[in-house]
């Protein structure tokens, strides 16, 4: 039997910090607000686009299993930020890692668009179609959000994960995964004009996140808990066969609650949302990446993660990790670093919403 083995992986995480502190020079709100809420203390924000960022999590992953862009046979990105409709985002990743036999394309599911994504790749290596396959979630959402919204801009930040399956005849990678989407819950979480419609009708582009909180919390965790229950039953485990839980970094209060209804124990929860904020479909691979760097996964845990996106889709999985932890190899690429503050890189995003931030640019 074939199994799709996570045999890499790789991050990039841009260096511009905007913190809790900086977010209240901006909007009406404070650390203690946020974090409260939340548990976000800060988010990182790019000044590259989706596709760059998501080329060097793949080298990067590339690099760490010791494989070749060229024996690629498949490039997924999840993403809600694409940098063009047409054409896709992942033949961008695909010719600048020169994967030359690779196949290409964007998923979009929201923030559980990496999971669907490696649902995907996996169900592809276990028929036997491919055997080799990057999946990369990667999102630019800083350029939507709206500095008039107190209640959401900050939420999000920016990113990139990757992950390189590969064929396996031991039991490893995605053994079983759920996805789902919660019925008649598409308006409590939406980018209205965040796409085709009607964008083509006027110059006039104003994206503002609808984001109803209560509904989300509600929705999320029953339809991740839904999700849970699905793929622990087809692998015949209860939460104590779970060594390691790595969810959706959406909102610490719906991580515990989560936890809470499992009965698992925060402490084999990895929580990362303090440091990135909500990155979409980059939260779980960029979680993943920094258990691997700091030993938090170890050979041959059994890992559990959850997920939620707007949609409000949903999904969940048991991956069987490896008996490998280390890079086999570490790149050496790289992006060059913005030179200038983060309210430089963000100043025309407040121009645009209408945000008087002038005094917090760097003077000439």
């Amino acid at each position: 039997m074939n199994y799709a083995e996570i045999t890499g992986w790789g991050s990039y995480v841009p260096p511009l910090l905007m913190t809790n502190d900086d977010m209240s020079k901006i909007v009406d709100t404070s650390d203690e607000w946020i974090y409260s809420r939340s548990g976000i203390k800060q988010r990182h924000y790019t000044h590259v686009s989706t596709g760059k960022m998501a080329w060097l999590a793949c080298e990067r992953a590339l690099a760490s299993a010791g494989v070749s862009a060229e024996e690629i046979d498949l490039i997924i990105l999840g993403s809600t930020t694409p940098e063009e409709i047409c054409p896709n985002t992942a033949s961008y990743i695909k010719n600048e890692l020169g994967a030359t036999k690779a196949s290409a394309f964007d998923l979009n599911s929201a923030c559980t668009s990496w999971f669907y994504g490696v649902n995907v790749a996996s169900d592809m290596i276990k028929a036997g179609s491919i055997k080799k396959a990057l999946v990369v979630g990667s999102e630019r959402i800083s350029l939507a959000m709206d500095w008039q919204k107190r209640e959401s801009c900050f939420l999000f930040g920016d990113g990139a994960g990757a992950v390189l399956l590969e064929e396996s005849q031991t039991p490893a990678g995605l053994l079983s995964g759920h996805m789902s989407c919660v019925p008649d819950s598409r308006e409590c979480l939406h980018l209205p004009s965040w796409g085709m419609s009607p964008l083509h009708f006027t110059d006039d582009l104003f994206i503002s996140l609808n984001f109803e909180g209560q509904e989300i919390f509600k929705s999320a965790v029953k339809g991740m808990s839904d999700s849970i229950a699905q793929v622990l039953e087809k692998e015949g485990l209860t939460p104590n066969d779970i060594d390691l839980f790595i969810p959706h970094q959406a909102n610490f209060r719906i991580i515990q609650s989560l936890a809470k209804r499992l009965d698992f124990p925060m402490e084999k929860v990895v929580v990362r949302i303090d440091e990135y904020a909500n990155t979409s479909a980059a939260s779980i691979p960029l979680a993943m990446c920094d258990a691997l760097q700091d030993g938090t996964i170890k050979p041959g845990m059994t890992i559990l993660t959850a997920t939620f996106g707007a949609g409000l889709t949903c999904g969940a999985g048991v991956i069987k990790w490896g008996e490998r932890v280390e890079p086999i190899g570490i790149s050496d690429k790289n992006i060059p670093e913005f030179e200038g503050t983060v309210f430089d890189l963000m100043a025309d995003s407040f121009v645009h919403y209408g945000v008087d931030a002038e005094h917090l640019l760097t003077k000439a």
